[in-house]
């Protein structure tokens, strides 16, 4: 799960239009209008950026112009200075824009994919060539010649295009088979035949994707003949289908969507032969381990320094084990396991292999995270960051050193570089952090800073963290920055505070809590871009504020811990607790008007906290919220919750509270969502309903679980501060 951002019946259901295309948005505020137009003033910005091999370029993705949604590809020279246009989509397809997969389009909204042209690329090995796609085709250009060629595939998308190491070919999935295509000679074979959607290969699964965050599913090895894929058996899961009523001439579309308790997708990982077998299936043989204890395939690490391991999990997710793989018998044996009696994290950053043969590892076995060297048979070498240096992210190897981010509170994220010859650390640069490496050991980095006070910018450093030079930006700027005061309680909660630019501290101020308080993510960081809406709500006469309770990420196994089983009880109970505990402090909070507004489980929170705390807060809006997560899917559901058949999810559930709804409630939900489907707030809508409570709805005609659409996002926008100005 990630964070985001009618008619009347006989309950009072207030009247609301349905979001959509239909009508021009009226009384357009110029700053909201701005801010929308431009994504938070992203668009124009260098995204997706990454060095090439030789440390002499970074390519990136980038808009012409602040207000444009469509990206091409770029090349930033390390020793000039300068950039180079690649390709756009308007040079290679004129005005045929295409239609994309259905395929590519949920791919898309797994990886929350917020632009369109192109949208990612793939480097070769030696940094040479870069592949991208468009609807319909597969590109590839060659830096050495500067020159770009469409490549002869069948009909449709191609997914995840991947070079071989050798950079001869490419493998990609189209039409839920497997192919690889061979540049040398100009041309495409099938790796495997006869896939459908409910027996699809080299694709990760729906649960993967969403909440492994496994985008790959397929892998080439070293010898550049071999390539592992996945092979997927949905047959047995449940499909849900997901039409625009919008738009009742087009088909709905289907989605195998597991829910608690139901079955998974059957993941099986297969051998295949990319160097020119005349029957692929003859070639295939499978990898094997015990798939009814670790269902879950998390990832897979073929790499040239050590041997081809695979990460596997139990359904419960309470153990996860790296497994070391004989490509000869397809047989696997244990190198570590990571137990805990809640559930074991996942990060897609380990194992890292050495030349040296060792390899990174990172666990939370001490209580927090910490990074692990470790020996070939998986033992133990030395900690290279300890617990209390608050380890957030591995980013990677490059040269001898090893990158990750750390911060002194879950706010910050600095950049540290570590040698793990002698365990020295070194901080390359403070703030809020995001680096890019190149797998194959570049000399430089791409870091993308933020802050308080400046947008995003990405910086080439060498990997003493000296600055190069910047990649070009021709985004907008805003008018003003976010007056944004954090408090950071290394005991408690941390909280961010905007005040109105009118702010006079001789008044009371109503009070919004921006609230999404679910695992896996901070809401409360030093960076501006959140809080650009925060300070347009809040200069309409409002403070806007937001906290970090227990059960998010960067503060221990135990603080994270502490919400298993207790969706319903710890996020809320701290979220009152922190606000209670600021508003003691700062005397312009009025908590006899505080309302509450969040998305996805923000939304589930919003909706929480007028249905369980009505004492504390006064009005919500709640957007995509999970009403019952036996609706929601098992991987990130049964982590947090565990298998049905208890209380646990009754307690975490909004439908057996909708009774209690004594307070103002607005519901918004996009109807073509296919993360947090339509059907939870339809779920919540009758159970109010038949218990006659009165409560307000906004169905967003069409729209997925992100909102990308300016009109839209800008009337969602207006229509809450509205709904807060008549509720408080």
């Amino acid at each position: 799960m990630h964070r985001f951002p009618t008619f009347r019946s006989t309950v009072a259901l207030t009247v609301f239009m349905a979001m959509s295309a239909f009508g021009e948005p009226p009384d357009t505020d110029p700053y909201l209008q701005t801010l929308a137009e431009t994504q938070n003033f992203s668009l124009g910005r260098p995204i997706e950026a990454m060095p090439t091999a030789d440390g002499k370029s970074v390519i990136f993705l980038r808009s012409d112009s602040p207000r444009d949604r469509t990206t091409g590809l770029y090349r930033f020279d390390v020793a000039s200075g300068q950039t180079e246009q690649l390709a756009t989509p308007e040079k290679l397809l004129g005005n045929q824009s295409g239609n994309l997969s259905p395929e590519e389009k949920m791919r898309r909204e797994r990886t929350r994919t917020k632009v369109t042209g192109i949208t990612g690329f793939e480097l070769s090995e030696d940094g040479d060539q870069i592949a991208f796609t468009l609807p319909g085709a597969l590109f590839v250009y060659r830096l050495g010649t500067k020159s770009l060629a469409k490549l002869k595939t069948g009909a449709g998308d191609a997914i995840d295009p991947t070079f071989s190491p050798d950079g001869r070919k490419i493998a990609y999935v189209r039409d839920y088979n497997l192919f690889v295509y061979d540049l040398e000679k100009d041309a495409e074979r099938p790796i495997t035949t006869g896939a459908t959607e409910s027996h699809s290969c080299g694709l990760a699964e729906f649960v993967a994707q969403e909440e492994m965050d496994r985008r790959k599913g397929f892998w080439w090895l070293e010898d550049s003949r071999t390539i592992l894929y996945q092979v997927n058996d949905s047959s047995r899961v449940e499909v849900w289908y997901v039409g625009d009523p919008a738009a009742p001439q087009n088909p709905p579309y289907p989605s195998r969507y597991p829910r608690p308790g139901k079955e998974n997708v059957d993941v099986r990982l297969a051998v295949g032969n990319a160097g020119g077998a005349e029957n692929a299936s003859d070639a295939m043989r499978w990898i094997e381990w015990d798939r009814n204890k670790y269902p879950y395939l998390v990832h897979v690490s073929p790499t040239k320094f050590g041997p081809l391991t695979i990460t596997v999990e139990t359904r419960d997710q309470h153990e996860l084990a790296l497994l070391e793989v004989d490509l000869e018998t397809g047989a696997t044996r244990p190198l570590l396991k990571e137990d805990d009696p809640n559930w074991v994290n996942i990060d897609q950053s380990v194992p890292a292999w050495l030349p040296s043969h060792e390899f990174v590892w990172t666990s939370e076995r001490n209580g927090a995270w910490q990074l692990e060297l470790r020996h070939p048979d998986g033992s133990l070498d030395k900690v290279v960051v300890p617990p209390e240096k608050s380890l957030q992210h591995f980013s990677g190897v490059t040269g001898s050193y090893l990158f990750f981010l750390a911060g002194k509170n879950p706010s910050e994220s600095d950049l540290w570089r570590a040698d793990p010859n002698n365990t020295e650390l070194t901080r390359l640069a403070s703030g809020f952090h995001d680096v890019s490496l190149s797998e194959n050991g570049a000399s430089v980095l791409a870091d993308t800073a933020r802050a308080p006070d400046s947008l995003a910018k990405t910086f080439v450093r060498r990997t003493d963290g000296s600055v190069l030079g910047e990649l070009p930006s021709v985004a907008e700027e805003p008018p003003y920055f976010p007056r944004i005061e954090f408090t950071d309680d290394s005991t408690k909660f941390v909280s961010s505070i905007v005040r109105p630019r009118n702010f006079d501290g001789s008044k009371k101020y109503p009070v919004i809590v921006d609230v999404y308080a679910g695992p896996g993510f901070n809401r409360v960081e030093k960076i501006a871009e959140p809080y650009l809406i925060d300070q347009w709500l809040a200069d309409q006469g409002y403070v806007v504020v937001s906290f970090d309770g227990r059960g998010t990420p960067g503060r221990g196994r135990d603080w994270e811990r502490a919400i298993y089983q207790r969706f319903g009880e710890i996020p809320l109970a701290d979220q009152v607790s922190a606000l209670t505990d600021l508003a003691a402090k700062h005397a312009e909070m009025d908590l006899k008007r505080v309302g509450v507004t969040g998305w996805s489980f923000g939304g589930y929170m919003s909706a929480l906290a007028v249905l369980r705390r009505p004492d504390i807060f006064k009005a919500a809006v709640a957007g995509a919220p999970v009403s019952d997560w036996l609706d929601y899917d098992t991987q990130y559901t049964e982590r947090y919750l565990g298998l049905p058949g208890d209380a646990v999810y009754a307690a975490s559930s909004l439908i057996g509270d909708a009774p209690k709804l004594s307070r103002p409630l607005l519901l918004i939900h996009g109807t073509a969502d296919d993360n947090v489907y339509f059907r939870h707030t339809l779920k919540l809508m009758d159970a109010l309903e038949k218990a006659g409570r009165s409560f307000q709805f906004l169905p967003i005609a069409g729209s997925t679980h992100m909102v990308l659409d300016p009109g839209l996002r800008m009337q969602i926008e207006k229509r809450t501060v509205e709904f807060f100005r008549a509720s408080l």
